[in-house]
């Protein structure tokens, strides 16, 4: 049988995993099998990409260069463009973009593109898991017949799963070994084949009673912090209004040990994850008839959070006797979190265009971003890239107003403090002790 094929080839690591798409996270997921043992092909639609790792380069920081070097010099590593690869593969990942059309509506053509791939080569006995955040349904409604066109039977043939992707890139807490995976088959075979796969890297694997409870789960988890994080910004802004320390409140309320968790406001969302997922469930939702309205209000207060901090910044310039045009105006951090160089929905591509609209001259410091660009798909008006500064003393005296928008670790804001005039800090990143020592006017969101 199918089932018994698969486990053997698994449990004697003789299974050759097949990854589409190494990004935060293929890559990592891929690197994470062969250090196990597995023989791994990626397979990249960028030749650059695939090239890099077969050079045994790395370009995501979570992921080792020596690791990536290690496993291709043992012929346990490496990435092609060629998808005919595909055919020698036992088990086959998929790990593409899911991104938002811009009618805010999923858009599977990644996922659907690498499933093409996978059904001009589909053979007997191949597990197929799909990894890539999407709708509940997509498995078992579009991908399963899809394979099942070739003429080949789910069970008989081939098994299929979803597993949800949990990548936190920069987090060196949590990495795709130790953080539990969740899988949810078509059947209950390919749940017990996928769980047992994954088990292979990861050390608690939970499996579900289907793949659609499992797609449901991923969104989930990234909807609850999306909804609770707009409950923060909502309150941040309540608090700005009363003239309260919105940190203090927060601080003063985690002191309780059960029924509050705390999270904290910020000058937006981004990343791949929290500003898209939500709309996948709404929008399946709306399939339903069902009006999501707590995911549609957590949208709205989280997108004007830009919005919120540009006001800030005029607020502060106008006590100043400054007018928004013509100031000069520098962004600490781009990246959508601390200590990364992702900038995908980063809310300091908002910022920046809002800024840009009412006159001012914008710059930006990134230690790990060197340059962004703009585009109408995900800023208002667009605008012409922006290179990295440098924090100069003389950088920072010229400034009429710094943004502290992401927190990056190995800042000294005791010495942004001391030459900076006014400072606007959406991100808490100035501590009691140098708000106390600094000569800055300090507005905190």
């Amino acid at each position: 049988m199918i089932k018994e094929q698969i486990t053997q080839l698994i449990s004697q690591k003789r299974a050759r995993i097949g990854v589409i798409g190494l990004g935060y996270v293929g890559l990592p997921l891929l690197v994470e099998f062969a250090s196990n043992g597995f023989r791994g092909t990626g397979f990249e639609v960028d030749e650059h990409k695939a090239s890099q790792i077969n050079a045994g380069i790395s370009y995501i920081g979570d992921v080792p260069e020596g690791k990536v070097k290690e496993l291709v010099d043992a012929s346990l590593l490496q990435a092609t463009t060629d998808f005919a690869h595909l055919a020698e593969c036992d088990a086959i990942i998929i790990c593409v973009p899911t991104p938002l059309r811009k009618t805010k509506e999923p858009d599977v053509s990644y996922i659907l593109a690498a499933a093409e791939e996978i059904t001009k080569r589909l053979r007997r006995g191949q597990l197929i898991v799909l990894e890539s955040t999407t709708y509940p349904g997509t498995t078992d409604e579009v991908l399963l017949p899809m394979f099942e066109e070739t003429g080949l039977k789910l069970d008989e043939d081939f098994l299929l799963a979803f597993s949800p992707e949990r990548v936190d890139p920069g987090n060196p807490q949590f990495q795709t070994h130790n953080i539990p995976k969740v899988v949810g088959g078509v059947t209950p075979d390919s749940t017990e084949i996928a769980a047992h796969l994954y088990s292979q890297i990861v050390r608690e694997v939970h499996p579900v009673s289907s793949a659609r409870v499992a797609e449901t789960a991923k969104l989930l988890e990234n909807t609850f912090r999306a909804v609770n994080i707009g409950m923060a910004n909502e309150m941040a802004r309540l608090c700005y209004a009363l003239n309260i320390d919105t940190w203090e409140v927060i601080r003063a309320a985690a002191t309780k040990p059960f029924g509050f968790m705390a999270f904290y406001p910020g000058p937006g969302i981004g990343g791949h994850c929290i500003p898209l997922d939500p709309h996948y469930l709404s929008w399946k939702a709306r399939q339903h008839g069902f009006d999501s309205r707590f995911i549609g209000l957590a949208e709205e207060v989280n997108s004007r959070m830009p919005e919120h901090v540009v006001q800030l910044v005029a607020d502060g310039l106008n006590d100043e006797r400054k007018a928004m045009k013509g100031s000069n105006v520098l962004l600490l951090g781009v990246a959508y979190k601390k200590d990364i160089d992702d900038v995908r929905e980063s809310p300091a591509l908002s910022i920046i265009d809002r800024l840009r609209a009412k006159g001012a001259e914008v710059r930006y410091h990134d230690p790990f971003v060197k340059e962004v660009r703009f585009d109408d798909a995900h800023t208002e008006g667009g605008g012409e890239p922006l290179a990295s500064v440098l924090l100069t003393d003389e950088e920072l005296r010229a400034t009429d107003c710094l943004i502290i928008v992401t927190n990056h670790s190995g800042i000294d804001y005791q010495r942004i403090c001391r030459l900076a005039p006014l400072i606007v800090d959406t991100r808490n990143a100035l501590n009691g002790e140098v708000r106390r020592e600094s000569t800055a006017r300090i507005i905190r969101l």
